[in-house]
C-alpha cells in the first residue's frame, strides 16, 4: 500500500505508544528497513483467544470432580496457557486454587501441568472466544530449568525487600545450546561463561554452537580456550547448511533449548533444522552490528526425528543469583590450585599466598577465564 506524507501526518496524530510506533515505522521506512519493520509475531492474537475473567471458572463446577489430564505447557496467552495433552492442545485458564512455590515463575514453557477438563455440555473439547477447555490446577516439580534472576515488579516491590525473583525461561529440558557467532554480532566469551554457569546450576548439558561460520571461522586459540572449559562445541552455518546435519544428530530424541545473544541466528538455525518452521528472522542493526529482538517468547518446535527444540528470546545481559563462595566452583580449572591457597575461603582476588592468582600469572589458568571470573565476582 502506498502511503503519502499527508496520510502519515494524519496517522501521526495518535498519542502515546501508537504515536511512537508510527514514528519508528517512519524512521525504518527512511532507513530502508521496511522489510524488518513488521516481523512475524510469535504470540497468539489477544482478541482471538482471550478468555473473559467471568468465564474462567464456572461456579457450579467443582474442579475436584472434573476429569483430569497432564500435559506440557506450550505457550501463553492473555488469561491462561496452552497445554499439549493426549486430547490435543487445550486453551486453559488458571484455577483460583492454583498455588506455586514463592520466588519463582509459577508456570513456564516446558512445565508439566495438571488440567481439570471443563464441561461443555456436548462432551467434546473445543475452544472459542468465551470458553476455556480446562483449568490448570497444579504443576509437577521441575527436573531442570533455564533461569535467570530478576528483581520483583517495581510496582509491587517492597523497598526494604531484597529477595531475588527467579525468572524461569524454560523448564524440564535435557540440554542447552549456547549459540554464538564470530561476527554480526561479535562473539562474547564472557557471556558464554555466564551461560555455562547457568546451565550447570540448572543441571543442563551445555553445547556451544558457533553459528555464521560462513562469515568468519573461529580462531584456533579461541577454540582451545573454550575447549579448556570442558564444554562441547560445534561449528555450523544456518546460511550454507555446513554442520547442520551434525547439529541435527545432537538433537534427536532430546528436548533442547537455544540460548544466546540477539542476532546470533537462533531462529535461522530453527528454520534450517525444522522443515516448515518459518521462524521470524531479522538482520543485525547496521549501525552497531548488534542483534535485534525477534523472538518475543519461548516457542517449541517438534523435530522430525523425535525430540523438541525450543527457541528463546535473545538477551544481551545475563544476571546470576550466586554468592561469592559459590562462584569458584563454576571454574573447574581453579580446583587443582585452590587447595594450596593460604585461606580456605579465598576469593582469589587480594589474599596473600593465593595459588590461583599465581597459576593465572604463570599461564596455567587461561587469563581470559580468570578475568571473566573477576568481572562476574564484581557483580555479586
Amino acid at each position: 500500500m502506498d502511503v503519502d506524507g499527508r496520510t502519515i501526518g494524519l496517522m501521526a496524530k495518535g498519542k502515546g505508544k501508537s504515536n511512537r510506533r508510527i514514528k519508528d515505522w517512519q524512521r525504518r521506512l527512511r532507513d530502508g528497513e521496511a522489510d524488518d519493520a513488521a516481523p512475524q509475531r510469535q504470540s497468539l492474537s489477544e482478541r482471538a483467544v482471550k478468555i473473559p475473567s467471568h468465564r474462567l471458572e464456572s461456579p457450579q463446577d467443582n474442579l475436584e470432580d472434573l476429569p483430569k489430564v497432564e500435559g506440557m505447557v506450550m505457550g501463553f496467552f492473555p488469561g491462561g496457557v496452552i497445554v499439549r495433552t493426549d486430547k490435543g492442545e487445550l486453551l486453559c485458564g488458571i484455577a483460583k486454587t492454583f498455588r506455586a512455590p514463592e520466588g519463582s515463575t509459577p508456570l513456564a514453557v516446558g512445565d508439566t501441568a495438571t488440567v481439570a477438563l471443563a464441561r461443555h455440555g456436548d462432551g467434546e473439547l473445543h475452544a472459542d472466544k468465551v470458553r476455556a477447555d480446562g483449568f490448570v490446577i497444579a504443576r509437577q516439580p521441575r527436573e531442570t530449568a533455564l533461569a535467570r534472576p530478576l528483581p520483583t515488579s517495581g510496582k509491587r516491590q517492597d523497598v526494604y525487600k531484597t529477595d531475588v525473583f527467579q525468572k524461569i525461561i524454560v523448564a524440564n529440558i535435557d540440554q542447552v545450546l549456547i549459540v554464538a557467532s564470530m561476527r554480526h554480532p561479535k562473539l562474547r566469551p564472557a557471556l558464554i561463561d555466564r551461560y555455562l554457569i547457568i546451565a550447570e546450576r540448572g543441571e543442563l548439558h551445555p553445547l556451544l554452537v558457533v553459528n555464521k561460520i560462513d562469515l568468519a571461522t573461529p580462531e584456533a586459540s579461541l577454540l582451545e580456550d573454550l575447549q579448556a572449559t570442558g564444554v562441547e562445541m560445534l561449528c555450523c552455518s544456518a546460511e550454507t547448511g555446513e554442520g547442520i546435519d551434525a547439529l541435527r544428530d545432537r538433537l534427536k530424541l532430546r528436548r533442547s533449548v537455544l540460548a544466546g545473544a540477539s542476532g546470533v541466528g537462533k531462529s535461522a538455525l530453527i528454520n534450517a533444522i525444522v522443515p516448515g518452521a518459518d521462524a521470524a528472522t531479522r538482520r543485525v542493526r547496521p549501525k552497531d552490528k548488534r542483534g535485534r529482538h525477534t523472538t518475543s517468547a519461548a516457542v517449541i518446535y517438534d523435530l522430525p526425528g523425535g525430540g523438541q527444540i525450543i527457541d528463546t528470546p535473545g538477551i544481551r545481559e545475563l544476571g546470576m543469583d550466586l554468592t561469592v563462595d559459590e562462584l569458584p566452583w563454576y571454574f573447574p580449572e581453579f580446583e587443582p590450585h585452590s587447595p594450596n591457597c593460604r585461606f580456605n575461603n579465598c576469593t582469589h582476588t587480594h589474599e596473600p599466598d593465593c595459588a590461583v592468582q599465581v597459576a593465572a600469572e604463570a599461564g596455567q589458568i587461561d587469563p581470559r577465564r580468570f578475568a571473566s571470573y573477576l568481572r562476574i565476582l564484581a557483580t555479586l
